[in-house]
């Protein structure tokens, strides 16, 4: 599974389109590496689940991702 994720500034809407934006790239970028597209689920969470709580330029960097989970 890949979730899609964003920083804190913006609105929940925005953000889980973002969200949803940046883990269908990753999804696609997979699929264009030859994974097969039925074995990938996506998922944004926006602002919801961030990696850093801080309030800075570096934080906000490390909350704007794609990330992974393994579901068996």
């Amino acid at each position: 599974m890949i979730g899609g994720y964003c920083d804190e500034r913006g609105s929940n809407e925005y953000n889980l389109a973002l969200g949803q934006n940046r883990a269908d790239a990753t999804k696609n970028a997979l699929v264009t590496a030859g994974v097969a597209a039925n074995r990938i689920r996506v998922i944004s969470y926006g602002k919801e689940k961030p990696f850093c709580t801080e309030s800075t330029e570096e934080c906000w960097q490390q909350n704007r991702r794609g990330g992974f989970t393994i579901e068996k």
